[in-house]
């Protein structure tokens, strides 16, 4: 592999840090806007899934962590969502990059929920206010983990609205379900790039403090004064970055 040029690896310790503080501020770990990041720094294209994933990895586990220690996660919530979800984001790792229209019909989907985080006010209504349900949960985090081995991201993206918008737990409580689902999913997703003879590159160690740092600051945000309100603001915010990067990345 080509090294890096140390002026780009700088400059993406920068952003890394920037998109770790931004997307931990809502449970997630970055790894969308890291996949940017490197797209727009020309950064070759065979080491960007394993080095978001391992990124991914050391940012959740914090992030879960610190929202875990302040009483927000709840087992019930995570399980469902993570039991097909893991060996999904291992196979979809291993297949083919997906077409452009798959690409562009999931970044519409992104901003309409984008869209509905962003207008709501104090109290998020629900667009269909439904009970918890396991079979629901685990088809959701199935049809995941396939989105997040062919992105290279973790899902968290993808997982939040919907336990949002269907009124399933209040933001701090999927902030939490987020971080231990995309860490599950990070460590299937590098067991799979791995397996495919894609590491992360050694680089990675130099952006690793970059994003532990991002991830402090940001989680400390979420987990302190910042209200529920711009907490899915934040998180309609980080969608809309998940759309761009899926049309133009």
């Amino acid at each position: 592999m080509e090294s890096l040029a140390a002026g780009t690896v700088a400059l993406l310790a920068g952003l890394f840090f920037a998109a770790a503080a931004l997307y931990s501020s809502v449970g997630h770990a970055g790894a969308s806007a890291y996949l940017a990041a490197m797209v727009l720094l020309g950064v070759p294209q065979g080491i960007m899934k394993p080095t978001a994933f391992a990124l991914n990895i050391l940012v959740a586990s914090l992030v879960g962590w610190r929202y875990a220690r302040a009483g927000h996660f709840r087992w019930r919530l995570f399980w469902p969502a993570a039991l097909l979800s893991v060996p999904a984001t291992f196979a979809a790792t291993l297949m083919p990059a997906s077409p452009s229209a798959f690409k562009i019909v999931l970044a519409l989907a992104l901003s309409v929920g984008a869209g509905r985080l962003a207008r709501s006010g104090d109290e998020l209504t629900p667009l269909i206010r439904l009970p918890f349900s396991v079979p629901a949960a685990m088809a959701a985090g199935g049809l995941i983990g396939v989105l997040s081995g062919l992105t290279g991201t973790g899902g968290g993206i993808f997982l939040s609205p919907i336990y949002l918008l269907l009124g399933w737990a209040p933001i701090r409580q999927v902030a939490a379900t987020s971080a231990f689902f995309i860490l599950a999913n990070s460590l299937a997703g590098l067991a799979g790039t791995v397996s495919a003879n894609q590491p992360p590159p050694p680089v990675v160690l130099a952006w690793l403090p970059s994003v532990a740092l991002g991830g402090w600051v940001g989680s400390s945000l979420g987990l302190g004064s910042l209200a529920p309100v711009i907490l899915r603001r934040i998180l309609a915010a980080v969608m809309l970055v998940a759309c761009l990067k899926l049309v133009y990345g």
